[in-house]
């Protein structure tokens, strides 16, 4: 498969955020006697580029295809706004909360802003995504109805065992503040609908433009899932106490953009 240079540039960087991050695992330097030091924040900062220039990436690769006017245009359209959200969720968390306010953790807070408002961009991109590639006529038929049922009975049996089980042992506190327990759950259910919804997109479409634009849509599908995970992870770490700055938790949030955007970046209609 052709990789663009968009692409190519988008995983470069992420190899060296991946070495940064390393560097502070493995030193511990990201935070001092549980305080964020400046090159903690600086690195918090440093992966949130990877959504925000990334899909402003997106949003210009959009216009090959149309943008609005056509639904692959469209889809790319929504899905980079809702990476340009999330990555505007993470200036605050680092520029104005970690730098400025000193706030080590700020969550929840006008970062979770940027951070929801991704989630309705990226359902709009794929339901455009889904009539691109005729998901929409393949739900018509038992076939496609039977498997749209059986991904969404398995995602809310693995959502309950996951966010209320494992992260709370099978109690739900409602003094813990409602506003965390809110995006607590939020978050992860809203990354696992929509990567529910992008993999029977992809197992319905299955040979979509003579399979040129498979490994682009299993990029963002697996985004999507890694995604999950980020955001369950840290909900659960944040509420058990053991989430600081630097956590391996802060290297699956970049992975699961990284192939969001590098997937979107990867619809090119002429060969860069």
């Amino acid at each position: 498969m052709h990789i663009s240079r968009d692409s190519r540039n988008i995983f470069f960087y992420y190899i060296f955020i991946f070495v940064w991050w390393a560097y502070f695992f493995v030193t511990g330097r990201a935070n001092a006697g549980g305080q964020i030091t400046l090159g903690g924040a600086l690195y918090q900062f440093a992966f949130g580029l990877i959504p925000l220039v990334g899909g402003v990436l997106g949003l210009l690769k959009s216009r090959k295809w149309g943008g609005s006017k056509s639904y692959v245009g469209r889809a790319l359209l929504a899905i980079s706004a809702g990476a340009v959200c999330w990555g505007m969720g993470q200036m605050f968390w680092s520029l104005y909360y970690n730098i400025i306010s000193s706030v080590d953790i700020p969550y929840p807070s006008l970062a979770d802003v940027g951070y929801s408002l991704s989630f309705p961009f990226m359902a709009v991109g794929l339901v455009s995504l889904s009539k691109a590639t005729g998901a929409r006529f393949s739900l018509k038929h038992p076939g496609g109805k039977l498997l749209a049922l059986a991904i969404t009975t398995l995602g809310l049996i693995a959502a309950y065992y996951l966010l209320i089980v494992v992260a709370r042992g099978g109690v739900i506190d409602f003094t813990e503040g409602s506003l965390k327990l809110f995006f607590d759950l939020a978050y992860p259910m809203g990354d696992l609908v929509i990567f529910l919804f992008s993999a029977l997109i992809y197992g319905l479409s299955f040979n979509y433009l003579g399979g040129r634009y498979k490994i682009p849509i299993l990029s963002i599908i697996f985004g999507m899932l890694v995604l999950f995970f980020g955001d369950f992870s840290f909900s659960y770490t944040t509420t058990v106490g053991t989430y600081y700055n630097g956590h391996w938790v802060d290297m699956v949030l970049p992975t699961a953009w990284m192939l969001i955007v590098f997937g979107v970046n990867s619809f090119d209609i002429k060969e860069d």
